[in-house]
């Protein structure tokens, strides 16, 4: 390896693990000197796509290396807490798949592991990572939407549908939706104060696959969140629905987009603008490059997100959800038609979310 790349130890290498190879290595930063896995076809993937990398199935040697001086956890979340108190006993930065254990208490536990531990920590909130929303906060920040009033965020996709995916992640608004809950969290500059949430138990699924839940932060500002995987799982052709609105109390500023393209949207005070880029994915490469950038100033880039971010993404996503069943929950559909669902994301080729097709492939 160059010695001025940072050596570093790749746990998991599913979907997720190959995105994290592919585009860390886009930024000239890292030497991945082992990649890990217990299954036997992820191991043999990985020494197709990185034959520099050392393949094993004992994650221990990655631990007990000296020379490794970042872990990449992507893994389940029911196993992260043990690794990273793993890496931080053997003085290795990491970075992490959220959410960064499978109970809240366990994330809390993480948190207080790393802080103070003189270790660099990130967790995968990709959105704060995105171009899009770092403008648009931008905006807020030159004024252009005067006092930052109302927050707004909606993502409805068709998948994934219940049972796909999810386990120690938890249920869709909080495998997904802590994302939105973060960002939205993120544009509030404050903590979440109060909140009321709706759910709807669709296909007669024993937990609400569609939540809405509007409330405020601690300096006023009010917000609605929408987030469910139940949008036409069974259309002809799927689409989506996927937005922020920010109103400010003089102007607004608004985004959406179709997976490919990103537009940002500017009503304000001294000029209107439309902005139109690709929309950047997971923009993992964002993140390894700031990562990277974080390690050579031995302090954490301010737009990266901590585990402590993520520990209150993830506590208040439960909060939401579990408040769903404090109201009425109906449920509409059956679970035959859920069934339906299933076979048909079994077979088709191109969808939303889809699990087992094409699992090493790019963006």
């Amino acid at each position: 390896m160059e010695s001025s790349k940072i050596n570093v130890g790749l746990i998991g290498f599913g979907r997720m693990g190959s995105k994290y190879l592919r585009k860390f290595n886009t930024t000239g930063k890292y030497h991945f000197s082992y990649i890990c896995d217990v299954d036997a076809e992820a191991r043999a993937m990985a020494r197709k796509l990185s034959p520099e990398s050392r393949v094993v199935d004992n994650e221990d040697m990655i631990f007990n290396d000296d020379n490794v001086q970042c872990v990449i956890l992507s893994t389940l979340a029911n196993m992260r807490k043990e690794q990273i108190e793993k890496a931080v006993s053997r003085g290795k930065h990491v970075i992490s798949e959220k959410p960064i254990a499978d109970t809240p208490e366990r994330e809390w536990a993480v948190v207080n592991c790393v802080e103070g531990s003189g270790l660099l920590s990130t967790v995968n909130l990709y959105l704060r990572n995105s171009w899009y929303h770092n403008r648009m906060k931008q905006y807020i920040n030159e004024g252009e939407i005067g006092e930052l009033a109302i927050i707004r965020v909606c993502h409805m996709t068709p998948g994934l549908a219940p049972g796909e995916g999810h386990e120690y992640e938890g249920p869709a608004f909080h495998d997904c939706g802590m994302h939105y809950v973060d960002i939205t969290r993120w544009y509030a500059g404050a903590e979440y104060k109060t909140w009321n949430a709706q759910g709807m138990r669709m296909w007669n699924y024993k937990d609400p696959w569609w939540v809405q839940c509007h409330g405020t932060f601690t300096n006023g500002v009010v917000f609605d969140i929408t987030q469910g995987f139940v949008y036409g799982q069974l259309s002809k052709d799927q689409t989506h629905n996927s937005y922020v609105d920010l109103i400010g109390t003089k102007g607004i500023v608004r985004m959406h987009h179709d997976f490919k393209t990103a537009v940002v949207e500017l009503r304000g005070v001294t000029k209107t603008e439309i902005t139109e880029l690709p929309y950047g994915a997971k923009n993992i490469d964002v993140m390894g490059r700031l990562f990277a950038e974080s390690i050579e100033k031995g302090r954490l880039d301010p737009h990266l997100p901590t585990f402590r971010d993520s520990a209150i993404a993830s506590e208040y996503a439960w909060k939401f959800f579990m408040d769903t069943k404090n109201h009425d929950l109906p449920a509409i559909g059956n679970l035959e038609t859920l069934d339906e669902i299933l076979q048909r994301r079994r077979t088709i080729k191109n969808g939303y979310g889809l699990l087992g097709q094409n699992k090493w492939a790019d963006d």
